[in-house]
């Protein structure tokens, strides 16, 4: 019988880099594309767009990186869930799309993005397991 505590390090490391990968590779995809988001934001009518984007691409680069690297658990994960929430804030605003039919996509993306943040908030209470 396998012991489910020797799957807590295989696990805990599989979690935080999907994590940690959804958010290099979004950051990534912003800045091979940024006006194009940059476009999106001002469309959004997200405040200070231009500094907006830039300061989500360095944040999720960053913070994703230093996941992936096993350094900052905490802080990394925290600063992410923040940057999500604002993401669902500005981006996913599903209560401006009344009787739009995009406001059920809208709404499934927020909801997913409370799952993503949920994570990040469990990743930053645990501590490196080796």
């Amino acid at each position: 019988m396998i012991n489910i505590k020797k799957l807590d390090s295989v696990s805990f490391f599989l979690g935080k880099n999907f994590l940690a990968l959804l958010f290099l590779f979004s950051g990534i995809g912003k800045a091979l594309n940024f006006s194009e988001f940059l476009e999106l934001l001002i469309l959004k009518n997200v405040p200070f767009a231009f500094f907006s984007l830039s300061m989500c691409i360095l944040l999720q680069i960053i913070f994703a990186s230093l996941l992936i690297v096993n350094k900052y658990i905490r802080l990394s994960s925290l600063m992410l869930f923040v940057v999500t929430i604002l993401i669902n804030i500005f981006m996913h605003d599903f209560w401006n799309f009344s009787g739009d039919p995009s406001q059920a996509h809208e709404t499934q993306n927020f909801i997913k993005n409370l799952g993503i943040a949920a994570g990040f908030l469990i990743l930053a209470t645990q501590e490196k397991i080796n």
